[in-house]
C-alpha cells in the first residue's frame, strides 16, 4: 500500500459538475492527495484547481490519466451519460475508481464496466453513504434480536417532488435499492404499473431523461419485487406528492412493529415497537435507534460520521489495499441498475419480469 494514494478529480460543469462534493471529500481523508482535475469546461477547471488547490488542470480526462498517472479517479458528475466510458477508461489503465451514483445508464453498460474492471482487477466504490452507516449493523441486529418480529414488508418511497415519478427512482430510489441489498435480500421478480397524466406509459411518453439519464417517461410509478426470502418489497413514487417532512426512505416491517431509516451516513433511524403499526391507537411511541441501540444517545461523535463520502473513502482504500469487494462495488451497482429498470421491462412487456434482466439495454427504447 502507497503511503498515500494519488487520486485525479473528473468534473464536468454544467453535466453534473462535481457530484455531491466528491471533490473535495479526499481532504479529509490523510491517506489521499489529490494531484489533477480534468472538466471539458475552461471556467469550471479553473475554478476546480484552485478550490482543489492542484496546479494540473486537464480539459480531457484521458490526457489527465496518461500523464498523471492516479492511483485512483473520482468519477464526480452527477450526470450519468459517461461514467460507463469514465470507468472504463480509467479501468484500461489500471486506475481504480470511486463514483458517484447512479453506477450507469443500463445492466449492458453495468456488465461492459465489470468485464473492464475484472480483466484488469480494478475496484469501483460507488457514493450510496447509507451503506457504510454504522446504523446498517444496528438494525441488523435488532432484527435478528426480534425487536420488531418477523419481516413481513419492505416499503420504499423516493422524495416525489417534480422528479416524482421515473426520475426519482433512478435519482434517489437508487438509494433506496441500494439500501434492500443492504440488509442481505436480493430480488427475484418485479411486477410495475407506470402512468403520465393518468395514462399508462407507451412509446408517445418517452423523452430524453435530465442529468444524463436516458430513454425516461411516468411520472407515477408502483413497483413490486419479490425478494429472496418470500418478503415483498414494494417501491412508490408520484411527482408533486412529497410529504413534509418527507417519506424519502425505507420502512422494514415486521409482526410486531417498524423500522424507518433514512438516507445518509449516519442515517436517522426510528423504530415502533407496535404490531399494529398505528402509534395512535396502542399508545405506543416512535423512538430513535442510534449505533448503541434504541433511546440511547449516539456515541460515535467523531466528525467523519457526519461527512458524507468519509466512511466510504475509508472502507474503499482498504479494498485496494487487501483486495476485498468494497460494501457497495460494482456488483452490488449492477443489481441496484438492474432493480431500476425492472419497473421499466415489466411495463414495456405488461408482466412481472425476472432477475437478472434479459433485456440489457434500457428498455423504454424499445417501447
Amino acid at each position: 500500500m502507497p503511503e498515500k494514494y494519488r487520486v485525479g478529480i473528473i468534473g464536468r460543469t454544467d453535466r453534473g459538475h462535481y457530484g455531491h462534493r466528491l471533490d473535495i471529500a479526499w481532504f479529509k481523508v490523510a491517506q489521499t492527495e489529490i494531484i489533477a482535475v480534468a472538466d471539458e469546461v475552461e471556467s469550471g477547471r479553473i475554478a476546480a484547481a484552485g478550490r482543489l488547490k492542484v496546479e494540473r488542470a486537464y480539459a480531457d480526462y484521458r490526457e489527465m490519466m496518461d500523464k498523471e498517472k492516479p492511483d485512483i479517479i473520482a468519477v464526480c458528475p452527477r450526470w450519468v451519460d459517461q461514467h460507463a466510458e469514465m470507468t472504463i477508461e480509467a479501468a484500461n489503465r489500471g486506475i481504480h475508481v470511486y463514483m458517484e451514483k447512479p453506477f450507469c445508464r443500463s445492466p449492458k453498460e453495468a456488465d461492459d464496466i465489470i468485464e473492464a474492471c475484472e480483466a484488469k482487477n480494478v475496484k469501483v466504490a460507488i457514493a450510496h453513504p447509507t451503506r457504510y452507516s454504522p446504523l446498517i449493523d444496528t438494525v441488523k441486529k435488532l432484527i435478528a434480536d426480534g425487536a420488531i418480529g418477523r419481516v413481513i414488508e419492505l416499503r420504499g418511497r423516493g422524495k416525489e417532488d417534480r422528479r416524482g415519478g421515473a426520475e426519482d427512482l433512478w435519482v434517489l430510489g437508487a438509494h433506496i435499492m441500494d439500501m434492500v441489498l443492504a440488509f442481505g435480500h436480493e430480488p427475484r421478480w418485479c411486477q410495475a404499473q407506470m402512468t403520465q397524466a393518468g395514462e399508462p406509459v407507451q412509446k408517445k411518453h418517452v423523452r430524453e431523461g435530465n442529468e444524463g439519464l436516458g430513454p425516461l417517461a411516468g411520472d407515477s410509478l408502483h413497483a413490486v419485487y419479490g425478494l429472496n426470502d418470500g418478503v415483498p418489497f414494494t417501491f412508490d413514487t408520484i411527482r408533486d406528492m412529497q410529504g413534509k417532512p418527507s417519506r424519502y426512505g425505507l420502512q422494514i416491517l415486521g409482526s410486531k412493529g417498524i423500522i424507518e431509516i433514512l438516507e445518509g451516513t449516519l442515517a436517522p433511524v426510528h423504530i415502533l415497537q407496535d404490531a399494529s403499526w398505528s402509534p395512535g391507537r396502542s399508545g405506543k411511541r416512535w423512538q430513535a435507534v442510534s449505533s448503541a441501540g434504541i433511546g440511547k444517545p449516539e456515541p460515535l461523535t467523531d466528525p467523519k460520521y457526519k461527512e458524507r463520502h468519509q466512511l466510504a473513502i475509508e472502507d474503499f482504500l482498504d479494498c485496494i489495499g487487501n483486495n476485498r469487494e468494497p460494501k457497495c462495488g460494482m456488483y452490488a451497482g449492477r443489481k441496484i441498475i438492474e432493480m431500476i429498470m425492472a419497473p421499466f421491462e415489466s411495463q414495456r412487456l405488461g408482466k412481472p419480469v425476472s432477475f437478472p434482466l434479459a433485456t440489457r439495454v434500457n428498455p423504454l427504447s424499445l417501447l
